[in-house]
């Protein structure tokens, strides 16, 4: 399991922490297969009611560029296979999700909250997709999950432009739950998952299952379709392109 994400369990509540400081925690494709690895284990341990995922000063600022540009130039698909393999493990996922953010949470940082039941998020909190600015098209199937929770045209504007949303306005559009002082965020979020720990398990799967099952089954057809083209997208000059202006962007900040 990659050292960067902390998986543990206790009192019924597992925790996935991503724990990438020095990159603002960049998810590599070794923590993609530790986060999607943790999730079978806690949707199998019937110990596990709820499952909290978090970062620390920053949610995670998406996926590390480097790693699939190195990726990409070598034709090497392992990285793109393990955010796959993510995602379909989250979208699966049985049990109820309280996710807990602070900073910057940017692409699949925002995209992954979409399969989240609870977001508790801090006021210096920020969301951000840019896929189209990077070349790539939406993952996670947030060009259709997003427009249902935003609506379409807020939806738009946040894969299109691209540009940075702050708490405030993402709690106003339903894109989370709940905004609290960035030093309150994980202590608020362990006692929501603390307090439906508590419930009867069975009727908060049941309960997750219908809300979930009237569009499951077009979720992961658009999830298969994003895939397709993201994958072709990796391959293009547009991409490496983009994504070589943002490294050397970030390198001089």
């Amino acid at each position: 399991m990659a050292a960067e994400i902390i998986v543990s369990a206790s009192s019924g509540v597992g925790e996935i922490r991503i724990q990438r400081p020095a990159k603002k925690n960049a998810i590599t494709t070794g923590m993609y297969a530790a986060m999607a690895d943790a999730l079978e284990t806690f949707g199998s341990d019937d110990a596990v009611r709820i499952v909290t995922l978090r970062g620390g000063d920053d949610f995670t600022a998406g996926n590390d560029l480097q790693d699939f540009i190195e990726a990409s130039a070598a034709g090497d698909a392992a990285a793109f296979v393990a955010v796959i393999r993510f995602l379909e493990r989250l979208c699966d996922f049985g049990k109820p999700v309280v996710a807990a953010v602070r900073g910057n949470a940017v692409g699949i940082g925002t995209t992954m909250l979409l399969h989240a039941d609870i977001v508790v998020a801090g006021v210096s909190a920020r969301f951000r997709l840019p896929f189209a600015q990077l070349g790539l098209v939406p993952e996670a199937g947030s060009s259709l999950l997003l427009p249902l929770t935003v609506g379409r045209m807020r939806a738009a504007w946040l894969l299109l432009a691209g540009e940075f949303v702050g708490a405030q306005e993402a709690l106003a559009m339903g894109l989370i739950t709940k905004v609290v002082d960035d030093d309150r965020v994980d202590e608020t979020a362990d006692a929501i998952a603390a307090r439906l720990a508590e419930l009867p398990a069975t009727a908060l799967r049941e309960t997750k299952r219908l809300m979930r099952e009237p569009i499951y089954d077009d979720v992961r057809r658009q999830m298969g379709a994003e895939a397709s083209i993201f994958a072709q997208r990796l391959a293009s000059d547009e991409f490496r392109t983009a994504a070589a202006k943002a490294l050397t962007r970030s390198a001089a900040s």
